[in-house]
């Protein structure tokens, strides 16, 4: 077995969940590839002293249930998950796609019921906020594809960017966590870009590792009606298999009333699905130096250095703004690095970060060069 593969077991059970004797880990595995992580999370467990319990769903088969489900299926299948999610105290979901459009034709109904109907309740609720809990998505041809990489190189690019100094980053964060905690106003320029929005009073929440890898973001929440302006995304951006591009919006008391990209129709449909959508619940900074491109996987995408990321839809607990009734959370992100167009952002008129790079004396920790090994 790779050795960085065991690596990375040991990287989530000992910081990311913080595995202690006794405890009931739940690993989701959806898809199919990752057999080695797995087997080996399952060792590690048992010499910890952990209880694992594991369900791998095949994809095409869980394709099949979705193009037919209906809402008694899918608040029976909700009773079953949340029954099991309950008892359990940790939580590894193993995404490894073979194919990343697989739910592309299943009909955009079905897939909202059952982000309504599952998700949200199963895995925004009640795994999010009462397991300890950690998501990946493996490296596959398919994922090395979307990245335009070989696949031995995006398996080296996959390992260096998850299995980091995450308590060096951690201690990087500080400054910019309480800065972040005593700043109002946040104002954003780039190319067709110029936001401005509240953040105070809102708490802010470092990444390092604990909830995904890899990690890298600091994250809080706009406040909800104070979002004014306009926003392009430069990032592509995958809902439900269909590739977004160009994403346009324009904001009004905080809500989005004018939204445009390469196939707007859909998009709005999305924003759509229910009154929350159009409201941000996320405002975060990428940190992560080692991820400097998108690759249409937004595990990765929203922690590239040098960008920051805006979510419609449902706010965490954590950085609670009170929209918190959407079946939506959509990480889109803008990258202002030199490369992608540039870019400023301002706490309280005061420049902290130009182009990507954090130009505030109190900051610059956490620029690329000062993070690496």
């Amino acid at each position: 077995m790779d050795s960085r593969i065991e690596k990375l077991a040991d990287l989530l059970l000992t910081h990311s969940i913080s595995l202690h004797y006794g405890e009931k880990v739940y690993i989701e595995v959806k898809g199919s590839g990752a057999d080695d992580l797995v087997l080996s999370l399952i060792r590690k467990i048992y010499d910890r002293g952990g209880i694992p319990f594991v369900h791998n769903f095949d994809l095409n088969f869980q394709r099949e249930i979705l193009m037919h489900c209906n809402e008694s299926q899918l608040e029976l299948m909700q009773d079953l998950a949340l029954s099991e999610m309950k008892q359990m105290d940790c939580y590894i979901g193993i995404s490894s796609y073979q194919n990343y459009s697989i739910f592309s034709d299943v009909p955009s109904y079905n897939l909202s019921l059952f982000s309504k109907l599952y998700e949200k309740p199963v895995h925004f609720e009640e795994r999010v906020n009462n397991t300890k809990w950690v998501i990946l998505h493996y490296p596959t041809e398919a994922f090395a594809q979307s990245a335009g990489m070989s696949t031995v190189a995006f398996q080296d690019f996959f390992f260096n960017s998850c299995i980091m100094n995450y308590s060096k980053l951690r201690s990087y964060m500080s400054p910019l966590i309480s800065y972040m905690n005593n700043t109002d106003n946040v104002h954003i320029t780039g190319p067709g870009t110029d936001l401005n929005f509240s953040i105070k009073d809102i708490p802010t929440v470092p990444c390092f590792g604990k909830r995904n890898i890899p990690d890298g973001e600091v994250y809080t929440a706009p406040v909800k009606d104070s979002v004014e302006g306009y926003i392009t995304f430069n990032t592509p951006s995958v809902y439900d298999g269909y590739i977004f591009e160009n994403i346009y919006f324009e904001f009004s008391k905080g809500k989005i009333v004018k939204a445009n990209s390469n196939n707007s129709n859909l998009l709005n449909k999305i924003l759509d699905t229910d009154e929350g959508a159009r409201y941000i619940g996320e405002f975060s900074f990428g940190l992560n130096p080692l991820i400097t491109f998108p690759m249409k996987n937004t595990l990765f995408d929203e922690k590239i250095s040098g960008s920051f990321h805006l979510t419609p839809g449902h706010c965490y607990s954590s950085a609670f703004n009170g929209n918190d009734n959407s079946s939506i959370h959509w990480d889109l992100v803008c990258i202002q690095t030199s490369k992608y167009g540039g870019g400023k952002i301002y706490f309280d008129d005061t420049l902290i970060r130009k182009n990507g790079l954090f130009v505030h004396p109190l900051l610059l920790n956490l620029n690329p060069d000062n993070l690496m090994y």
